[in-house]
């Protein structure tokens, strides 16, 4: 029996409601996470971006890491992490905050600059097709590192900006801040 999707965005600090209203349009009704009790009968969920250090305390102390991390490690949880959402899902590297170690690679914070510095890029999706993808970068961070588990998706100057492997999807950029929802219909469909 294949179990019917049902998708959630963590709804502690960052940008949540961009994302919940991106998965709305693709036909799903998000459950805004705040409590281990919200993540019930969750299959996808998205950790958004917003401030990594301040994201990683306030799972631990609404109790969330723990379950969210055990669920996607038993491929019970699909996970999709945009800018403090994937540096919290990558590989430890011994920089702050602790990482979820998921994803087969390790990001940078901030490698794009400052607040100031951000901008926008179009981006070629490979495997998604269609027009290249209008994305924001605001504080981004950067892939270091991308192991072999994990496949990427796109790339900016030749660095990787999205990337994949299974049951986890992670992007530097906000493709929440933007009307084109196929990197979301992309993770809705892991």
């Amino acid at each position: 029996m294949v179990r019917a999707k049902k998708a959630g965005v963590l709804a502690l600090q960052g940008s949540f409601e961009p994302h919940a209203r991106a998965v709305s349009r693709l036909g799903f009704d998000p459950v805004l996470v705040k409590s281990p009790d919200d993540l019930a009968g969750l299959t996808h969920l998205i950790l958004p971006g917003g401030e990594s250090t301040t994201l990683h305390h306030l799972l631990e102390l609404f109790g969330l890491r723990e379950t969210i991390v055990a669920r996607a490690r038993r491929g019970e949880l699909a996970l999709f992490g945009t800018c403090a959402g994937a540096i919290l899902m990558g590989r430890e590297d011994g920089s702050r905050p602790p990482r979820f170690g998921l994803l087969d690679a390790e990001l940078e914070r901030n490698a794009y600059g400052r607040q100031v510095d951000s901008f926008r890029a179009p981006l070629e999706l490979a495997g998604i097709g269609g027009p290249a993808l209008d994305a924001l970068f605001i504080r981004a961070p950067r892939f270091s590192r991308v192991g072999e588990r994990a496949r990427v998706l796109a790339r900016l100057a030749g660095e990787p900006v999205l990337v994949e492997q299974p049951g986890l999807l992670a992007a530097t950029f906000h493709p929440e801040l933007g009307l084109d929802d196929r990197v979301h219909a992309r993770f809705l469909g892991l």
